[in-house]
């Protein structure tokens, strides 16, 4: 179903813009310089993005985007998205995606050329190495749409501070892929090396990683009204990292939203180069942790790499962060 965004123009009807982006938080967020390409390109549409409901909210904050239509990924579109004035697809380089945005009959496509899709071949070529924030600037800009990779920040709208405020480090322990996710007793050792030293220390997660959460705070000796995992949602996680003095965690969502709302963090990376998908480098609050070995994403161990990353590194690396 689709929700709307609060704020957006209802004039009456405009053409539609469909974005195609069905995937997960930090897919949505190291794409908010395009959305926001496009809002600027197109003025006078109706951007809807295709993406899980869940992410209407984070969606709201980019300015960009007038509704969110629940999409899964590579599943036939909702028909209410069918015949929109144009399609950009913000999801991969086809053919799949592309399919299913032409299979809603848009007026026209933007996108990766790909060359099982007769209709992509006027887009621009796709280069495996290279950012996820600039990849998707360089198609806009392929078809003369202006696009800043630098304009990944969000700004959250008043509302109630959430404890625990300033003078706290969040650990979020999780990730959505086993390759990526550091082992637990590690987390544990940072934590507790965060309290000795006389910080708060908080540890979040989705609904799926209370567990984890839990055992990461009680091997590190923290009370138990230190797991905020399964008791926020999306903006309420979103108010604790822009409000947490620095967060540590993997290369997951959470590492796109301190980038977005300017925390300070420490980031693990493992087995994907932070090259791909890490903070700009030239923020220098954010620190990556890399081995600088790649390895396979989809393992359903910890990446060797990752592990080879050690809590000694980590500790460092947080002591080096801006006070």
């Amino acid at each position: 179903m689709p929700a709307s965004i609060p704020g957006s123009a209802e004039d009456g009807p405009r053409p539609t813009l469909l974005i195609l982006r069905p995937l997960g938080l930090g897919d949505l967020l190291t794409a908010v310089p395009a959305l926001k390409g496009l809002s600027e390109a197109f003025p006078d549409h109706r951007l809807v993005l295709a993406a899980p409901l869940v992410l209407a909210p984070l969606a709201a904050l980019t300015g960009a985007v007038d509704e969110v239509v629940d999409t899964v990924a590579l599943a036939p579109l909702a028909t209410s998205l069918y015949a929109a004035d144009a399609a950009v697809n913000l999801q991969g380089r086809g053919p799949q995606s592309h399919r299913v945005l032409l299979e809603a009959r848009p007026g026209r496509l933007l996108s990766f050329a790909n060359p099982e899709v007769p209709e992509s071949a006027d887009g621009p070529q796709w280069q495996p190495e290279e950012h996820e924030v600039s990849r998707w600037c360089r198609l806009l800009e392929a078809y003369g749409i202006p696009a800043d990779p630098d304009r990944l920040d969000l700004s959250l709208p008043p509302r109630p501070t959430l404890e625990p405020g300033r003078g706290t480090t969040l650990i979020h322990p999780g990730a959505a892929d086993t390759s990526r996710r550091w082992p637990a007793d590690r987390w544990a050792a940072v934590a507790r090396a965060e309290h000795d030293a006389g910080r708060r220390v908080v540890v979040t997660g989705g609904e799926e990683e209370v567990d984890l959460a839990r055992a990461v705070a009680g091997e590190a000796g923290l009370e138990d009204s230190a797991v905020y995992a399964g008791r926020t949602d999306l903006l309420d996680l979103a108010s604790l990292v822009s409000v947490v003095d620095r967060v540590v965690c993997g290369d997951t969502g959470v590492a796109h939203l301190a980038t977005a709302l300017g925390t300070p963090s420490v980031v693990l990376f493992g087995p994907i180069s932070p090259a791909l998908w890490g903070p700009p480098p030239e923020r220098p609050w954010h620190r990556v942790l890399w081995a600088g070995k790649t390895g396979d994403p989809h393992s359903d161990k910890p990446d060797p790499g990752m592990l080879e990353v050690r809590v000694q590194h980590v500790i460092a690396a947080l002591a080096g962060l801006p006070q």
